[in-house]
């Protein structure tokens, strides 16, 4: 059974901010299951959202059990009908082993190498959102403007070599390459990529990075704007880019979804 530390309570301890604690489980087999179903949320959460243009877009989580297997998406299956019942399973050298339909090349090419590259990981996003493929475009990071840009500051990367679509293990070398030890990658010309230590932070990531590219294109648009003092936006990170931080902001929009729309526990 999953087990956190203490309450469900943000509070306040000087100028940090002491996150609740992630869910830990006992049982591996609950764990999976645990897993999956916050996938297929998170599925569900990128219809909502928009992140659900044509056939691209991915998001996948390691298995808890077979831990160089992921749980990812078939491909061709709109988000917003996304189950549980059908993820599929894959293993380090691209087969499904449970699940009975395809699942996207570009989604093993870069998914497999990230999750090789970064043993601490368990989820990972990319999808093809309106404001973070036009932020890609220009070929930059992300700068500290708002709350919500400084949750990246000195905390994500930029992959600048846009090929076509990513369907070679090479690329997705690159790309990990390029995320480093961060949260997020900018791939230029492409979009982002989000990573985290939960399925549910690995989203919200996802989430706020469209919001900070929003926000930056439209400040650029206005003229510009006033980046936030370094040191400022280092403690803004501290208290705002946690994998803590992560996976509880965006436990609301996970349990709307989960009373609207409860077929996806099927």
């Amino acid at each position: 059974m999953p087990h956190a530390g203490r309450s469900l309570a943000l509070e306040a301890v000087g100028r940090e901010l002491d996150w609740p604690a992630m869910p830990v489980f006992d049982d591996p087999e609950q764990e999976r299951q645990h897993r999956k179903q916050q996938l297929a949320l998170a599925f569900r959460v990128f219809a909502h959202y928009g992140f659900d243009w044509g056939i691209g877009g991915h998001i996948t989580c390691r298995d808890p059990i077979d831990t160089d297997h992921f749980w990812v998406n078939p491909i061709g299956v709109h988000f917003s009908h996304i189950r549980v019942s059908d993820l599929l399973l894959v293993d380090k050298s691209g087969q499904v082993v449970i699940g009975d339909r395809p699942t996207s090349a570009a989604a093993y090419a870069i998914h497999s190498r990230i999750h090789h590259a970064r043993p601490d990981i368990v989820a990972a996003c990319h999808a093809h959102a309106r404001y973070g493929v036009t932020f890609s475009t220009l070929g930059c990071l992300l700068e500290p403007i708002s709350q919500e840009t400084c949750s990246f500051y000195n905390d994500h990367g930029l992959y600048s070599e846009y090929g076509g679509v990513a369907a070679i293990r090479e690329e997705g070398d690159r790309i990990a390459e390029a995320l480093g030890p961060g949260k997020a990658v900018i791939c230029q010309n492409h979009g982002p990529i989000t990573v985290g230590h939960s399925v549910d932070e690995a989203v919200w990531w996802f989430i706020r990075l469209e919001r900070a590219c929003e926000q930056t294109l439209m400040a650029r648009a206005a003229g510009g704007a006033r980046p936030i003092p370094p040191e400022v936006a280092a403690l803004a990170a501290q208290q705002l880019g946690s994998h803590q931080a992560g996976w509880f902001s965006i436990q609301p929009i996970l349990e709307k979804i989960r009373r609207t729309e409860p077929d996806v526990w099927d």
